[in-house]
């Protein structure tokens, strides 16, 4: 057998009272972190190593690099959530869908707080723009180029990318553990 995974590790906490306790109680609430559900989307057969990114224009006016995905709704599980958002996008459907990794994305100088739960599926197709108001284009990034390592991307994308996350390793399943980011990693 090879060897053990790491133990998980628990991300350092900066000092002082959390951040949270010092909310009056209806700021609590309407701070709640949101869930979203990332999906990397692989076509094997057509472009082996790549993962589909859409460019969304942000509030800048500059380009953004993220995946497929959006919030997972009442009731819904995260497979179903990652279909759903695969095919309402680009048009896809998505087979053998999994969970890949999870990000506590927090950027509190925003009032952002998402709980990014990523999948990983296939597809055999190429994709359709079928949400032009938010996504300019799509495009397949080769993960391991020096292209992809250039590109901005969104804040999950980027954290689980910088924690050392690989779609084409492990089946595309991060092992349990937790760097300083919060994103799961091997």
């Amino acid at each position: 057998a090879g060897p053990a995974a790491p133990a998980p590790t628990v991300p350092a906490q900066p000092a002082g009272p959390p951040l949270w306790t010092t909310l009056d109680a209806q700021s609590r609430v309407m701070l709640r972190p949101k869930v979203g559900v990332g999906v990397f989307i692989t076509n094997p057969t057509h472009h082996p190593g790549a993962v589909l990114v859409g460019a969304r224009s942000d509030s800048d006016s500059s380009l953004i690099w993220a995946l497929p995905g959006g919030h997972l709704e009442y009731a819904e599980d995260w497979l179903t959530c990652a279909a759903r958002e695969v095919q309402e996008q680009t048009g896809l459907t998505a087979t053998n869908v999994r969970f890949a990794t999870l990000d506590n994305s927090i950027e509190t100088s925003h009032s952002y707080h998402y709980v990014v739960i990523f999948c990983i599926c296939e597809v055999d197709s190429e994709p359709v723009n079928k949400e032009p108001n938010k996504i300019v284009h799509w495009q397949w990034a080769v993960w391991d180029s020096p292209e992809f390592d250039r590109m901005p991307l969104f804040a999950g994308l980027h954290n689980v990318r910088s924690a050392g996350y690989h779609p084409f390793k492990n089946n595309g399943q991060a092992l349990p553990v937790l760097p300083p980011a919060g994103a799961l990693s091997w």
